[in-house]
């Protein structure tokens, strides 16, 4: 099909918090410059912001450097923290407070903000237009397009009004080609473009594989006497006792809200875990119920993580074009944040770029100076200096793993002279079902604790339905055939809004896809023990729409 195109220096794809720093910054370097750069930014969301989830306690140091003036520019950190309370919950309703001298010194928060991290990129979005950026909200990033010579050249924008046939509607609108000399892929984790340009350049070859977790958040508001604003409060133990791991969070923000979450790493093995549920579970808890009770409900959402730190980050340049934050793995899995790194990551892809269209280097390089800069930053001091923490913790459990993790940071300042990996893929861990007995979850009492669909629907998720499915099967056999007889097909599980299914149908057993449901939190593509799912954007504009989150 011949197809419009347009064409620009820079092209970024997704406007989460890197993909956005990466904007402002590269104009900044123009307008100081005078050498003046054309940048769009393209989001798969119906607005920027839409499809951001996060925690979240942010380090403004990030902001500090991009925006030094954005106390009086109004950005959107309202709450800063006052105190932190770790606990170790060691049963349904046992706990036990961790003194702040036993807690390692990168969990402190001191000078952070409790924020809506989508509140920030739709802040970052007014910055970055009012520098001359371009941002097409709504519109999806289908696949990568390359020159003869196999560098990137650009994006090609999905679609649209394309029936579940594959064929056209009479809404059709064929997708546009975004040529650029240099295009950033700033996706979030794992980026399905990003995942295929990692696999064709060979970027993490000598890397760990990359390690995940699941993390759920809601909203809460609650009476005047519980809130508590800029009470930060982190957790460890059950209900991830039992061939899983992970952590929980509870954070007081402003109007009476709080904000509470359970990440479960996705490299648990029992296969009858249901990640929602035991977020549900995790709710009951005296230590967190006590911070919920008459309170109301007022969103939910859930997004996986790229947690596998230094030891797992890709080359994040290749020909034409960089991958940044958490489409490269740049979280800090010490600090539990990825905010601040995604950004500087950002900051420094825009500073390499415009370096080489100053200088009048080629679109089309492979840009592997970014590395020095990489190496030179603060960002690389950090996960560094953070890159024991999750291997400790997957290897030697939450007690004997913390305390390892006291040791290096508190002790050594992360710089224990041995580096731990974990080499195993997050999907690989699932032990077959006989090994485990199946857990019994309790039913939801609608006052603390959910079912999936009323969730999915505080999450504002649409999709147009006449559309070709997102989710794609390698071999439409592999559910019933394999996954359900060794594992009892994990996807009914480890998917937070109810996408699939497995049903009878004249005396056989069925795999249903409810694609409409997905919150494009891409735990399928990950935690599949057959690596049989495929996650690829939908059409644009689809998907949740976050509120604050």
């Amino acid at each position: 099909m011949e197809r419009e195109s347009m064409e620009f220096d820079v092209v970024i794809v997704g406007a989460g918090p890197a993909g956005l720093a990466t904007a402002c910054r590269l104009m900044q370097i123009s307008k100081d410059s005078g050498k003046e750069f054309t940048v769009c930014v393209v989001e798969k969301g119906s607005e920027v912001g839409a499809h951001i989830l996060s925690g979240a306690v942010f380090e403004p140091k990030v902001l500090d450097e991009l925006f030094p003036d954005w106390k009086s520019q109004d950005a959107p950190l309202k709450t800063s923290v006052t105190h932190d309370e770790i606990y170790l919950l060691n049963s349904d309703d046992g706990s036990r407070l961790m003194p702040n001298a036993f807690v390692p010194k990168t969990m402190h928060n001191d000078g952070n903000y409790i924020i809506s991290v989508s509140n920030l990129s739709r802040w970052l979005a007014e910055q970055a237009e009012n520098l001359g950026v371009e941002i097409f909200p709504g519109f999806a990033a289908s696949e990568a397009l390359y020159h003869e010579d196999g560098s990137v050249k650009g994006i090609l924008i999905g679609d649209m009004g394309v029936g579940e046939n594959g064929e056209p509607k009479d809404s059709y609108m064929p997708g546009m080609e975004l040529h650029a000399k240099y295009t950033v892929f700033s996706e979030g984790c794992r980026g399905h473009i990003g995942k295929k340009l990692i696999e064709t350049f060979n970027l993490d070859n000598g890397k760990t594989p990359q390690h995940y977790g699941l993390g759920f958040k809601e909203i809460w508001k609650v009476p005047d006497e519980q809130h508590q604003q800029g009470k930060v409060v982190h957790t460890g133990g059950w209900p991830l006792t039992e061939g899983a791991s992970g952590g929980g969070f509870l954070y007081h923000i402003e109007d009476n809200q709080v904000v509470v979450g359970l990440i479960v790493d996705l490299n648990y093995q029992n296969p009858h875990i249901s990640p929602f549920d035991e977020f549900q579970r995790y709710k009951t808890h005296p230590v967190i119920a006590k911070e919920l009770q008459n309170g109301e409900r007022i969103s939910y959402g859930a997004r996986a993580i790229a947690k596998g730190g230094l030891n797992s980050l890709p080359k994040m340049s290749f020909p034409g074009g960089l991958l940044v934050g958490c489409d490269a793995g740049t979280l800090n899995f010490a600090k539990i944040k990825g905010t601040h790194t995604a950004m500087k990551s950002g900051m420094l892809a825009a500073e390499t770029i415009a370096e080489a269209l100053m200088a009048g280097v080629e679109g089309g390089k492979d840009l592997d100076c970014f590395q020095d800069k990489f190496e030179q930053s603060w960002l690389y001091q950090e996960l560094y200096c953070s890159r024991n923490f999750g291997p400790a913790l997957h290897k030697f459990g939450t007690l004997m793993g913390g305390a390892f993790n006291y040791i290096d940071q508190n002790w050594f300042g992360g710089k224990f002279p041995v580096t731990l990996r974990d080499e195993k893929p997050d999907y690989a861990q699932m032990a077959e079902t006989s090994a485990y007995s199946k857990i019994d979850y309790q039913k939801p009492d609608g006052k603390l604790t959910f079912d999936k669909l009323s969730s999915v629907y505080l999450s504002n998720t649409f999709h147009e339905e006449d559309q070709p499915c997102h989710l794609k099967l390698k071999d439409a056999q592999i559910p019933i055939q394999v996954n359900l007889v060794k594992f009892d097909e994990p996807a009914q599980r480890y998917c937070p809004a109810g996408v699939y299914e497995v049903v009878e149908e004249a005396g056989e057993q069925k795999f249903v896809i409810n694609g409409q449901n997905c919150i494009h939190c891409k735990t399928c593509d990950i935690k599949d023990p057959s690596q049989n799912i495929t996650w690829v954007t939908p059409e644009g504009g689809g998907g949740p729409n976050y509120p604050n989150m």
